[in-house]
């Protein structure tokens, strides 16, 4: 065998060797992306389970709370059926949790917020109630021994004994005032609040900034989230939008004042929502005939006397 030929042999062997080192060293390159992204894919995967755990936990434990007030309410001799039913709208939520394939967080965190407003709620006007119930229990015992000692005087002390009947009606009155106390509600509240822009032929522009040309109304865009202590209602929702100098931007049929606070305030437009008990989106649209002047402007949300939320837009 010549050299010649040895040489191309060998260098055929050294490009076949070449060529295995570089499809092992792909296979390797591939299969510790792969590992990577598998270990990424379990990190997530730990964090929702203890996400989960988490809320089921606390769930768990605003459950044992509401069977303790509701408990506690019967031997007062208050009305639970606000209590039971928050109760059941818990169980509910619990359910839904063990089934929830888009599990948010969020949005169970702000369920548990109302919960826990709520409990917080009962429980001052529970120890208000049972202050109340005890001083009035101990009144009317009095109140029972002074009337039959009155019965036993004379007739002329008629007029006096009206008087202690009046006190006792009174304090009975006050006693059903602080049992509608503890069917309370929480206030209304708007999140994820979006400003976007619609021109004239109805296109939706968001995240701006926006050119006043192209505004023809703004649409105010945003949730009120599931209030399991509310009642289903109509209620008013203002929009105040606001220019750069603070000034409120009106038109000629939707504008109006509310009051808030004992202060008069202009508003933009208004709209009737009828609340629901679940998760809700609202969008109120407001139209103007002069253009917008550039900067930036405020959207503030009013209800029911308080303000609810605020956004906001930039115009260019």
């Amino acid at each position: 065998m010549d050299t010649d030929t040895m040489n191309t042999r060998q260098g055929a062997i050294n490009m076949t060797i070449g060529a295995l080192v570089g499809i092992v060293s792909l296979l390797a390159y591939l299969f510790m992306g792969s590992r990577n992204e598998t270990l990424e894919v379990q990190k997530q995967l730990t964090t929702k389970v203890e996400q989960f755990a988490t809320v089921q936990q606390k769930l768990d434990s605003i459950a044992i709370i509401l069977n303790q007030k509701i408990v506690e309410v019967r031997q007062l001799g208050g009305n639970v059926t606000v209590l039971q039913r928050i109760k059941q709208q818990l169980e509910n939520d619990k359910k839904k949790l063990k089934f929830d394939l888009s599990f948010s967080l969020q949005r169970y965190d702000l369920k548990i917020r109302d919960y826990q407003n709520f409990l917080v709620a009962n429980e001052a006007d529970i120890r208000k109630f049972r202050d109340e119930n005890g001083s009035l229990l101990n009144r009317t015992r009095t109140l029972e021994q002074e009337k039959l000692t009155i019965l036993s005087e004379n007739e002329g002390l008629k007029s006096e004994r009206a008087a202690l009947a009046k006190t006792v009606n009174d304090y009975s009155l006050k006693n059903a005032d602080l049992q509608e106390k503890v069917t309370l509600a929480s206030a209304i509240k708007a999140v994820d609040v979006d400003v976007s822009a619609l021109a004239a032929n109805g296109k939706e522009r968001r995240g701006g900034p926006y050119k006043a040309s192209r505004i023809d109304r703004l649409k105010i865009a945003f949730i009120i989230p599931s209030n399991p202590v509310a009642q289903v209602r109509s209620t008013d929702i203002y929009v105040r939008v606001l220019d750069t100098n603070g000034a409120v931007v009106g038109d000629n049929t939707g504008a109006g004042t509310l009051w808030v606070d004992g202060h008069e305030l202009g508003y933009s437009t208004r709209q009737t929502v009828v609340l629901e008990p679940d998760d809700q989106a609202v969008a109120i649209f407001f139209h103007r005939d002069s253009a917008y002047k550039p900067g930036t402007y405020r959207v503030e949300l009013y209800a029911e006397g308080t303000r609810i939320g605020d956004g906001r837009f930039d115009v260019k």
